[in-house]
């Protein structure tokens, strides 16, 4: 009989815990936040993140990543020009002053919406790569639906307050960590810390992110603000092998916004440390084999599992590898078999794809004989399969 069999590892292999004091969590001021540890997947912080709120101007990125995808895919270059129409020289709040009949190149229009927080800008570009603005935010609401954002919709390009205009603070982090990973050849724009188009409006030249000039490695990525929402900001750091995103909104001030900042980025990279705690391919557990030539197989990962743990922390820490069993054979080489889910005190799961160590074929004429007969004796007397196999000191359960 097939079953899901549950391996519990009393201690994860050759993980080592540093001495400081424990890790505690975050107090945000802001009404809604999320917290993500884009190296390892880890939620550092959830507050409210699922909540679909008013976006302002942080919408945007998402303007953003549809001009990020025509570069990408050869529609238009940096040095595309877009027309300019009075609608879009028309738009209040912050703009780049762009008058019509001005011919913005793709990449002024990206300085101009990620430096400046441009909203001509970004109707510029509607217009451009749809033709009217409502047909661009119908297509960013449907890349948002394929890209995984549950809880965002759109109704305009810029941010301005729209009953249709809502994400929620995770689905900005998935955006913001897509435009990371996705573009690393365009993400340096949002460090840019000031720009103006052909030398017009100086006073809004500077990039509004408050982080960008305090060396803790800030680079990216959109503040917004309006009397809805408030201000809110989506940044992201780096410092050493680690990157941080997270997203806040709802703070009272510019000054709030940027101190809650500069605290959250403080705190996720002071009180979480990285640690490898399993080598790519070392054996992790065994799982039986139905009728192969080996009776067991090695589970292994394809790459170093790090994790991020707690600074202090000294236990609280288990793994569990299911897979549903016995395997039957053949097993190639490589193939994968099982998960690991990692548990921590206070944090998300991490969950591990386990592979066949090695390949075992089909077992010979008398073995597979041998086994079936065994099989029905087993029945016939109550039995049931064998348990799993498991590593020296640890233990077992069935599910």
């Amino acid at each position: 009989m097939f079953r899901r069999l549950t391996l519990r590892i009393s201690a994860l292999v050759a993980l080592v815990f540093i001495a400081a004091l424990p890790a505690r969590a975050f107090d945000t001021r802001a009404t809604s936040a999320y917290v993500l540890d884009v190296t390892t997947g880890t939620v550092l912080l959830e507050k409210n993140a699922e909540v679909p709120l008013p976006p302002a101007s942080m919408s945007k990125l998402m303007t953003v990543n549809m001009l990020f995808e025509a570069l990408a895919d050869g529609r238009v270059t940096l040095s595309t020009p877009f027309g300019v129409s009075d609608r879009a020289a028309n738009m209040g709040g912050s703009t780049m002053f762009l008058t019509q009949g001005d011919r913005p190149t793709v990449e002024d229009l990206l300085q101009g919406i990620i430096v400046q927080s441009g909203n001509d800008a970004c109707v510029a570009v509607a217009e451009g790569l749809a033709g009217t603005e409502d047909a661009f935010a119908r297509m960013m609401t449907d890349r948002a639906r394929n890209m995984g954002l549950a809880n965002t919709s759109f109704g305009n390009a810029s941010g301005w307050p729209h009953p249709m205009q809502r994400m929620s603070m995770k689905d900005l982090a998935l955006l913001a960590r897509h435009l990371i990973v996705e573009f690393p050849d365009y993400y340096r724009y949002f460090s840019q810390t000031e720009y103006h188009y052909k030398d017009r409006a100086p006073d809004n030249r500077f990039n509004r992110n408050p982080l960008l000039r305090l060396g803790i490695g800030a680079d990216g990525l959109k503040t917004g603000h309006t009397q809805e929402a408030g201000y809110g900001l989506v940044g992201s750091a780096r410092q050493g092998d680690r990157r941080i995103v997270f997203v806040i909104s709802g703070m009272m001030s510019e000054k709030e916004r940027a101190e809650e900042a500069e605290a959250i980025v403080n705190w996720a990279f002071r009180q979480f440390t990285m640690k490898t705690t399993v080598k790519a391919g070392q054996r992790v557990a065994e799982a039986p084999v139905w009728l192969g030539s080996s009776a067991t197989v090695g589970l292994v990962p394809a790459e170093d599992v790090n994790l991020l743990i707690p600074a202090g922390q000294r236990g609280g820490i288990t793994a569990t590898v299911n897979w549903t069993g016995p395997i039957p054979a053949p097993i190639a080489q490589g193939q994968e078999l099982a998960q690991m889910v990692i548990s921590r005190d206070g944090l998300s799961d991490t969950v591990v794809p386990l592979y066949a160590e090695f390949g075992v074929g089909n077992a010979g004429y008398t073995k597979r004989l041998a086994t079936a007969a065994g099989k029905v004796l087993a029945m016939v007397l109550g039995g049931d399969t064998p348990p799993p196999v498991a590593l020296p000191g640890a233990t077992s359960s069935t599910n």
